[in-house]
């Protein structure tokens, strides 16, 4: 049902209030899509009159007012709810804080009213109603310890950007288990996530599922303003898809002229999408290639698909806690490689017309709970999925790699197994010894080792000229790759500056070293046209 008189008491308690920054003093104005939200969240009751919305999560690009708009609603909540209430501002850093707190503080001492209702407390982050006692604190990811709250409403400022869950879940946690109308608001931006494993992107994956049907929750509503990754992103009209203030606070010839320097600059380009589109992307570190090229190349096929097949194996090897990573290369058979200028020997397999790959991890089982814990990474259902595996004990038993080696000797015509010097002497005796003394190279862990693979790797994920098996560990670690770049413009995976595991890519890299260095009909040069003689 609809209480258009809830809503428009929302509605006219906000433009009762003066915008702050660029605008200050200025009536606030609510623009018709914020009018939208107010009216649904806020004016959307069941049958007791009692509002359906529980949580309200609304995604916008930076610039749309979303900071003001967190301000004056928090200052709604302080003023016109029962007496007794908590309302709390989550905010991802103090710095974040002190803006939403600033604007809401701003917009108090240009009231007159508000003025004498109010005290403000700017060494606390506080606002007290001194009639109702309602009091409105904003508080830092770094306050998440706090416990014992007893909040009516949260609003959570910019959840991408948190750095940790903690503050999230002390704060909505059993919410008001006893208040009346308890609300949590989540006001935020697209994230930078590569590891989509962040309470942003939890958040972000609930609502986009809501929107699509995909969930059913009518206590939560989900508002999401973006460009989809697969529309111009230089088309004005789609502007306004991420961006509904548009002309308004947001100037179109600041979007034109980022937009230009966009066309002109990768890195540009995906602040373009981030800030301005309002899509979620990987910018933190300087990564090795844009996780979407994982999600673009992953083929409709399994490594059973392969059997016989001619293979190049990698092997990463752990100490204790770290992964261990195996990985599968296939060529395409030589028949199908051929562009200009290359003979065709035979007719193609319309099953394999493209390189492709499998990778493989292991991991610690007793230690393995822990990590899930402290990474908020769901190993557990990785390895009951089967995409990586758990061995006993707190470090990973190298006879089960051995084991798994030897099976890959029976399903494919393998013809090296490549590794770094560093630890391949431990696993040597439990391997077959024919496949030990002839099967194993090693790959030197440097710059001439390692960057021609990953160049290589690189131009056939964006050529479209490799896919991979579905494996969600697999595309964690990818997303994890840091690289070192010397002044050449060669490359390496940097295991020291990752913050997560990347030890599968690493196991990945080495086996694409063995096929681009010890197989003259797998030249570049030749999948690029030129005939080798």
């Amino acid at each position: 049902m609809v209480d258009t008189k809830k809503a428009l008491a929302v509605i006219e308690f906000v433009q009762a209030l003066k915008h702050t920054g660029d605008f200050y003093g200025k009536p606030f104005v609510l623009l018709p899509w914020e009018i939208d939200v107010i009216n649904a969240v806020y004016g959307t009751v069941n049958e007791d009159g009692k509002r359906q919305y529980r949580t309200g999560y609304l995604e916008i690009a930076k610039k749309n007012g979303k900071t003001e708009l967190i301000a004056a609603l928090s200052l709604y909540h302080l003023v016109m709810d029962a007496a007794g209430g908590e309302i709390y501002c989550g905010a991802a850093d103090r710095n974040q804080a002190s803006i939403a707190f600033n604007a809401a503080k701003s917009m108090v001492e240009q009231s007159k009213v508000l003025s004498k209702i109010i005290k403000i407390k700017d060494s606390t982050k506080e606002m007290l109603n001194l009639r109702t006692h309602t009091r409105f604190k904003v508080l830092s990811a770094e306050a998440a310890t706090k416990h014992g709250l007893n909040p009516s409403v949260v609003i959570i400022d910019e959840l991408h950007a948190h750095p940790k869950r903690d503050l999230w879940d002390v704060l909505t946690f059993g919410t008001g288990a006893a208040r009346d109308e308890q609300l949590i608001w989540c006001i935020t931006t697209a994230g930078d996530d590569p590891d989509r494993k962040s309470v942003g992107w939890e958040q972000h994956d609930i609502a986009t599922k809501i929107i699509s049907g995909e969930l059913i929750d009518p206590t939560f509503y989900a508002k999401i303003y973006t460009v989809p990754e697969t529309a111009d992103i230089y088309d004005e009209a789609n502007w306004y898809l991420a961006n509904p203030s548009l002309g308004v606070s947001i100037k179109i010839e600041n979007v034109r002229s980022e937009a230009l320097k966009a066309r002109n600059s990768p890195a540009a380009e995906k602040l373009f999408r981030w800030l301005r589109l309002n899509q979620w992307i990987s910018l933190k570190r300087t990564g090795w290639m844009p996780i979407t090229l994982w999600d673009d190349t992953e083929g409709d096929w399994h490594k059973s698909d392969m059997l016989g097949r001619e293979c190049y194996v990698g092997i990463d090897l752990s100490s204790t806690t770290d992964l261990t990573g195996v990985a599968g290369v296939f060529p395409p058979p030589p028949h199908t490689q051929g562009h200009t200028g290359v003979a065709v020997l035979s007719p193609p397999l319309p099953e394999q017309t493209e390189w492709r790959f499998f990778v493989d991890a292991w991991i610690p089982e007793d230690n393995m709970r822990e990590r899930e814990q402290r990474d908020h990474v769901p190993f557990g259902r990785w390895v009951k999925a089967e995409h990586m595996h758990a061995t006993p004990g707190n470090c990973v038993d190298y006879a089960y790699i051995a084991n798994y080696l030897d099976k890959l000797m029976l399903d494919y015509d393998v013809k090296y197994i490549a590794a770094d010097q560093w630890r391949i002497d431990s696993l040597r005796p439990l391997m077959q010894q024919e496949v030990a003394q002839q099967k194993v190279i090693t790959i030197p862990q440097t710059m001439a080792g390692m960057s021609p693979a990953m160049k290589e790797l690189e131009r056939l994920m964006m050529d479209g000229e490799i896919t991979h098996e579905h494996n969600p560990c697999g595309r964690w670690t990818f997303g994890n790759v840091v690289v070192a770049q010397d002044g050449n413009e060669n490359i390496k995976p940097m295991k020291n500056k990752s913050i997560e595991r990347i030890d599968p890519m690493c196991a990945l890299i080495d086996a694409m070293a063995a096929a681009v260095k010890l197989e003259p009909k797998r030249s570049v040069y030749e999948q690029r046209g030129l005939r080798v003689i």
